[in-house]
């Protein structure tokens, strides 16, 4: 597999994303439960610039997952994370979708979940595997933005995330490749594991 083209240095890098819950906790609760489907929202930046800000709304249902993004600005941004979005008609449908959440059910900062990734890519089935380590927390959520913000790391020394996604077609030396020391498929949260980890430490 080939290194992902859009890395420009080296051959990881970072992402930072800014997950929202309700006034239930209803997104944590959701990935507790195992409910399905479920989603929630989330904010993310890349090597922590404001170049490329993105709202997403994160879909899961069954084995499937489905990512609805919107590119956003750095002050529609921080309306969002203060809770000062005024309704327009001209929003894109997902903005529309968050101010209504946010109006009816408080949607608010709940945990800023950051990692490294190192990705490969594979054409034929548009397979991505990624290797996500180093991954850390933050319940900071007005620093953000900060380049040099402080998290907390939440696995062990040593240990990361392996993750295989693909459309339809999945090709059997990459199958066959994941399943070293009979590794088997699972469910992995970092939503959840950093949000746990938090509360621990408040």
């Amino acid at each position: 597999m080939d290194i992902d083209k859009n890395i420009v240095a080296g051959n990881t890098y970072s992402i930072r994303s800014l997950y929202f819950d309700d006034i239930d906790n209803s997104a944590f609760a959701s990935n507790v439960n195992g409910t399905d489907p479920r989603e929630k929202f989330r904010i993310r930046i890349y090597n922590a610039s404001t170049k490329h800000i993105a709202l997403e709304l994160k879909k899961k249902e069954a084995t499937l997952t489905q990512k609805i993004s919107c590119a956003i600005d750095f002050d529609t941004a921080c309306k969002l994370i203060n809770g000062t979005l005024e309704y327009d008609e001209a929003l894109p449908p997902l903005l529309k979708k968050f101010f209504v959440l946010q109006e009816t059910h408080l949607l608010h900062p709940t945990i800023i979940v950051e990692y490294d990734r190192k990705p490969y890519v594979y054409a034929d089935g548009n397979v991505r595997v990624t290797f996500d380590t180093n991954i850390r927390a933050s319940s900071n959520m007005q620093s953000f933005f900060d380049k040099n913000l402080v998290c907390t790391p939440v696995l062990l020394w040593g240990h990361h995330v392996l993750e295989v996604k693909f459309d339809e077609f999945f090709p059997d030396f990459i199958r066959h490749a994941a399943q070293v020391n009979g590794l088997s498929q699972t469910t992995f949260s970092k939503f959840y594991l950093c949000k746990t980890r938090e509360e621990i430490l408040l």
